[in-house]
């Protein structure tokens, strides 16, 4: 039996107790906070990081918090590289819509079997519930990164097998298309595809159509272990904590972007990289105020009238954030150095923002 087989044969007993035991419930957990503006809101929740926030064209905030190295007291920077994490997703999806525009998939309806036709489940599961989270495919993270642990090494074609082997032996979370459960399994699984349509590494196909068009010259596949001299180093209860086995965030989180760049590339989303009917596709609709959606690779929040389109990430170090808000041509880019495994953060400013800045 091969390292990997073994492996496959405990992650059938330790999955249940994994996902059973994890939990992103972190809504109630926001701290008062007396809002005046947004800088003051970051000061105060002792932010760590570079954020830009733009209301109408003008510059809310637009500066760094903190310092991007400790040891080497390092300033934060719009053109210095942080570990982006899960927003790595809003570029997986937008590959997946470049697929279907240069004719490699004709639908996002299209089933898995139709690429692989021994994926379990797969007649069932379309690439718009790989994109939405509607899949039912439990999440190989915490298990993946075990394993990595204990000194196996995986690439993206181990972990596909990973995958198919816990829906093979446990099933799916639930039907395709009659849930929502946030699994990186999804996007894996699409990155996969797009190297196999393509023909292409994958995050070579991103370079092509994202990056070089949009002069994204800062936006790179991340290592295991970050550079000190272009990168913030990542901190975790006062210590620093930037490794990762990159290879577990395949097509999931595993770019490493600049403020400079994820302001391009939120700016290019909110204007005009997607066409009005991909839009109306990747944005979730009709979202009740007060209530929070996932389209393809972006989650909708609606408060009032007003509409937040955004993605966020958290990996070894780092939390990140990426959104927009139409209805004010607001642009919000938060890129910290500073793990915050419960969110609190990122929800305060969401909420904060939602609230007193952006309230119509």
């Amino acid at each position: 039996m091969t390292t990997l087989h073994k492996l496959l044969v405990a992650l059938a007993i330790s999955m249940v107790i994994l996902f059973t035991s994890c939990s992103t419930d972190d809504d109630n957990n926001t701290p008062a906070i007396n809002y005046t503006t947004a800088e003051n809101l970051l000061t105060d929740i002792n932010f760590q990081g570079y954020a830009i926030i733009t209301k109408n064209g003008n510059d809310l905030v637009r500066q760094g918090f903190g310092l991007a190295n400790e040891t080497t007291t390092l300033s934060q920077d719009y053109e210095l590289a942080y570990r982006i994490g899960s927003v790595s997703k809003t570029l997986t999806a937008a590959a997946v819509v470049q697929l279907k525009r240069d004719g490699y998939v004709t639908s996002f309806n299209q089933t898995l079997d139709e690429f692989d036709s021994e994926f379990p489940n797969g007649d069932q599961i379309t690439i718009a519930h790989l994109l939405s989270h509607q899949s039912g495919i439990p999440d190989y993270q915490f298990i993946v990164e075990d394993a990595f642990e204990q000194g196996e090494i995986l690439d993206e074609e181990d972990i596909y097998e990973v995958i198919t082997y816990l829906i093979s032996e446990n099933g799916l979370n639930f039907a395709p298309g009659a849930s929502k459960q946030y699994s990186n399994s999804n996007y894996l699984i699409a990155a996969l595809l797009i190297q196999e349509l393509t023909q292409m590494p994958y995050h070579n196909y991103i370079q092509q159509n994202i990056f070089n068009p949009l002069e994204m010259g800062d936006t790179l596949k991340g290592t295991d272990a970050i550079n000190p001299n272009t990168h913030a180093e990542g901190y975790k209860d006062g210590n620093a904590n930037s490794t990762y086995p990159i290879a577990v965030a395949f097509g999931a989180g595993d770019f490493s972007s600049t403020p400079k760049d994820m302001e391009t590339w939120t700016n290019a989303v909110k204007t005009t990289w997607f066409t009005t009917v991909e839009k109306d596709d990747i944005f979730a609709q009709d979202v009740p105020s007060g209530y929070v959606d996932f389209g393809l690779g972006w989650f909708t929040t609606q408060e009032g009238n007003t509409t937040l389109y955004w993605h966020g990430g958290d990996i070894n170090g780092y939390w990140s954030m990426i959104g927009f808000i139409p209805e004010y041509d607001a642009t919000i880019v938060l890129l910290s150095n500073k793990q915050d495994d419960t969110g609190i953060q990122r929800n305060t400013i969401i909420e904060q923002l939602l609230t007193n800045e952006f309230n119509q």
